[in-house]
């Protein structure tokens, strides 16, 4: 952000929390509506509310669209409800759904008669799709024409629909019946001669999503096919609803994040919160459920160093080398499934191709152990240079024994972390739950067995 911008959001500041509202009207106005809304939302709710009315309710709608939803649902209990409902009904159909479905039963029975019949009745059938699906996530924002009608006669029915100017890109051809046939676009119509029929210039390929479809899926087509909005039609093939490009990457932020605090350990929480907003107590319980059981778990890795306490014993400078096997297998297993979980959300690889998931991870272990097993034996070499070994063995022989077994360590860790995501996927579950601190928990234990089963078979303990 430069530094006039700095400046200017200060003196926005300081002016709105001074009451001097009216000279700065004409600045914000200036401003796009989600700076205005990210300006409105650091300054106090009773300023807020005095600052709202200089603005057209088509502005507020905007800015209300921008707003957390603690604001918004603040702007419905502060604000007259004919005057919410004013700019309620100026909202996009998608944003106007999700608030109505925050809200309790009672709340929406008392928006409800402020509202227009057609608004009314867009809110109702939004709200009754599940929010994980198309139909939880589309807006009803769109024009439609008939394959019948003349371009001169379309171009006349998109100004009677007047869809937003964002999503007048794609206009959809359907059938009286709302059967959707294709679409055609702004510049197909505008080009086409007006005495032209629709059906003459329609695109009859075309992607769609059904209404009860994952809502990730939807966006993963959106940005395979590199499309502006995609139709939602229900069994009938009725077109209902569109998803914009905006609801397909905010969907997809929403999956990564989700995604990530999965693979991480973390249990994602329904609500979509900041980190400022979310509690220490809820934060807690997002974390503490992986790592107690984890740590529960790790207790094999005590009891098997417990099991072969008289080798160390024996040879105490392999104790030395135990926190370097279990980073090498930990991190080795976390980077073979981070790279197998995103292959699987971008649809490179199936459930089904896991031999050749594993055969091409295991050669990657392979160079891997062979790099990091070079880098332990000379790291054994020049920190235990002085160190009092068996008379029978030298101390390279003994950096080859550590060297070789995390040189193992790293190769199983490797086919491990490859093969969690795709265990998981084929029980019908969802790969990120192959979690970094589960995949470390267990090749920790692998990695002793392995270390100390090298020691004793090469070693003779």
């Amino acid at each position: 952000m430069s530094q006039d911008r700095i400046e200017l959001e200060i003196k926005l500041s300081e002016a709105l929390e001074e009451g001097r509202i009216e000279e700065l009207i004409p600045v914000l106005k200036k401003l796009p509506t989600i700076e205005v809304a990210e300006i409105l939302s650091e300054i106090s709710e009773e300023r807020m509310l005095e600052t709202l009315p200089y603005f057209t309710n088509e502005q507020q709608a905007q800015i209300y669209s921008d707003l957390d939803f603690d604001l918004q649902y603040l702007l419905f209990q502060k604000l007259d409800p004919w005057k919410f409902a004013g700019i309620f009904e100026e909202v996009p159909s998608a944003v106007r759904a999700d608030f109505f479905q925050e809200i309790s039963r009672d709340e929406q029975i008392l928006l409800l008669p402020y509202l227009t019949k057609l608004v009314r009745k867009d809110v109702i059938e939004l709200s009754k799709y599940p929010p994980e699906t198309a139909g939880g996530i589309m807006s009803t924002d769109f024009a439609t024409v008939l394959e019948e009608m003349s371009c001169s006669e379309a171009i006349a029915k998109v100004r009677t629909d007047a869809p937003s100017k964002r999503m007048i890109y794609y206009i959809y051809v359907v059938d009286k019946n709302m059967t959707l046939k294709g679409f055609i676009t702004l510049k197909d119509l505008i080009l086409a001669e007006p005495y032209q029929k629709v059906a003459e210039i329609l695109h009859s390929e075309y992607v769609e999503a059904s209404v009860e479809e994952d809502r990730e899926s939807v966006a993963q087509k959106i940005e395979k096919y590199d499309l502006v909005a995609i139709p939602v039609v229900n069994y009938r093939n009725q077109l209902v609803g569109i998803v914009t490009h905006d609801e397909a990457i905010e969907v997809i932020r929403a999956e990564q994040t989700e995604d990530m605090e999965k693979f991480m350990g973390i249990v994602p929480d329904k609500e979509d919160m900041g980190y400022m907003e979310t509690s220490s107590w809820q934060h807690f319980k997002k974390r503490a459920a992986w790592l107690v059981s984890l740590a529960a778990f790790g207790i094999l890795s005590g009891i098997i160093i417990h099991q072969f306490e008289t080798t160390l014993e024996k040879m105490i400078i392999l104790a030395l080398y135990i926190p370097m096997l279990a980073d090498a297998g930990g991190n080795s297993g976390s980077q073979a499934a981070t790279v197998v979980i995103r292959a699987l959300s971008l649809g490179q690889i199936k459930v089904l191709d896991w031999v050749k998931i594993v055969w091409k991870e295991a050669r990657i272990a392979v160079l891997l152990g062979i790099s990091l097993g070079v880098l332990a034996f000379g790291k054994v070499m020049f920190l235990s240079w002085d160190a009092a070994t068996p008379d029978s063995y030298g101390l390279p022989f003994i950096a080859f024994v550590i060297a070789l077994a995390i040189s193992l360590q790293v190769l199983t860790a490797t086919v491990i972390g490859a093969l969690f995501p795709l265990l998981v996927k084929s029980l019908g579950g969802d790969p990120a739950v192959a979690a970094s601190p589960a995949i470390t928990t267990v090749v920790d234990v692998t990695g002793l067995l392995i270390y100390f089963g090298v020691a004793i078979a090469l070693l003779g303990l």
